[in-house]
């Protein structure tokens, strides 16, 4: 799904989702829960008590896209502590669609900017 999605914002809808909803349901949520554009550049993504499908929601200019993956093995890491939409880089998506977590304790971190002498 979207697995090389690059230039966009990518927002995880952290918690639960009903699956049922479509692509006006989800993009209520977004406006309403959210306070966020569901017309703007930016891959939306929820994930229901099953972790093992997910919804992304994406709108084209003039249309909506809505995709949806079912893993047959295996479990999103998902973070579910929280009800936001946590805006999440690319590397973070890469590694949620692989099945790993988005927070990796021994990945490289980006630094913020260095101040010499």
């Amino acid at each position: 799904m979207l697995s090389d999605f690059s230039g966009s914002k990518v927002y995880l809808a952290c918690g639960y989702t009903d699956l049922r909803r479509g692509i006006d349901g989800l993009a209520t949520i977004i406006e309403q829960q959210f306070h966020l554009d569901p017309c703007s550049d930016a891959l939306f993504l929820f994930c229901g008590r099953r972790t093992d499908r997910i919804k992304a929601l994406y709108w084209e200019g003039d249309g909506f896209l809505l995709l949806y993956k079912r893993l047959e093995k295996g479990k999103f890491q998902w973070p579910r502590s929280e009800n936001e939409a946590l805006g999440i880089t690319a590397q973070q998506y890469r590694w949620l669609m692989e099945g790993l977590s988005i927070q990796q304790p021994k990945a490289h971190r980006k630094m913020e900017k260095i101040k010499f002498g």
